[in-house]
């Protein structure tokens, strides 16, 4: 079985969905629940609902590591977690929109404490993939020790992926100095917002060939427009619709389409089978509040 070590951030999800238009200064009635995120994590957790051998590594709290390592367990994931005896948790404020449409305020907590020694190479072994949430390159600190654990990646010979993750946090870090630490990487997943940010274009063709100046390969996830892949060494390319479905909440929906796209990838299937995977997953995640599979 393949086996994927994703590094990201791990969040409780506090998740807001309105009844209606928010009454300013007044009650108004709304689903709200706490629920497990963070974009890797949930990447982590959709792999494994793929069928995909998962670990993961992160930073959490030291008050709710245990709590953390049960959820991850749940999932069935391999899980290394180091614990942060001073900053908590990273969370997020999600509110979700009625057509489904989520925004986030983040605050990062421990995950902006992660550092080499809770990415020892040993993570490596026995890895087919590393696979990079952006969120962990957009600090100092923890993008020294993911890009230090991404070149011993390329010196084994392992494949790495990076989503960029935050078009907010890729505009502020600026997206020259994102494509300087991750170029040369085998798979980029950028979104359609993601994407413009990092070209300066909105034409989804001249943002991947922009960007396969860069990436082994290019994947734009596009939402509602469905997503578009380029190989950029064989000039291979896919394009998939997105598929009809109840959207409640689009939280974790990109993380879902990496993992399908990744497993069916690593799998041997083509790259018009792996965007199709990864619009599957994509189609699942926005059925449900949150960003991970049910359980």
């Amino acid at each position: 079985m393949p086996r994927i070590l994703v590094i990201g951030d791990v969040t409780t999800d506090i998740v807001v969905k309105p009844v209606g238009p928010i009454a300013v200064g007044a009650d108004t009635p709304a689903t709200i629940r706490a629920l497990p995120g963070g974009s890797g994590a949930n990447q982590a957790a959709w792999l494994a609902e793929a069928g995909i051998d998962v670990r993961f590594a992160g930073r959490v709290g030291a008050a709710d590591h245990t709590a953390q390592m049960a959820v991850f367990a749940d999932h069935g994931i391999d899980a290394r977690l180091a614990s942060d005896a001073t900053l908590p948790t990273g969370q997020l404020a999600t509110l979700v929109a009625a057509d489904g449409e989520r925004s986030f305020l983040t605050d990062r907590g421990a995950n902006e404490t992660l550092c080499r020694a809770d990415l020892p190479d040993a993570l490596l072994d026995g890895v087919d993939l590393l696979s990079v949430s952006g969120y962990a390159l957009f600090k100092d600190r923890p993008r020294a020790a993911v890009l230090s654990l991404m070149e011993n990646a390329k010196d084994r010979g392992i494949a790495v992926a990076v989503d960029p993750a935050s078009h907010s946090f890729l505009r502020d870090a600026e997206p020259e100095a994102f494509i300087e630490w991750t170029a040369g990487v085998d798979f980029c997943f950028p979104n359609d917002e993601e994407a413009a940010v990092l070209t300066g274009t909105e034409s989804p063709e001249a943002q991947l060939g922009i960007l396969a100046r860069y990436y082994g390969m290019v994947v734009i996830k596009r939402g509602a427009a469905g997503a578009m892949a380029l190989d950029t060494k064989s000039g291979d390319r896919a394009e998939a619709a997105a598929l009809a479905a109840d959207v409640v909440d689009t939280t974790g929906a990109g993380d879902a389409f990496v993992a399908g796209f990744l497993a069916a990838h690593l799998a041997g299937e083509g790259l018009q089978a792996a965007i199709d995977a990864g619009i599957a997953f994509g189609a699942r995640a926005v059925t449900r509040l949150g960003g991970r599979p049910g359980r």
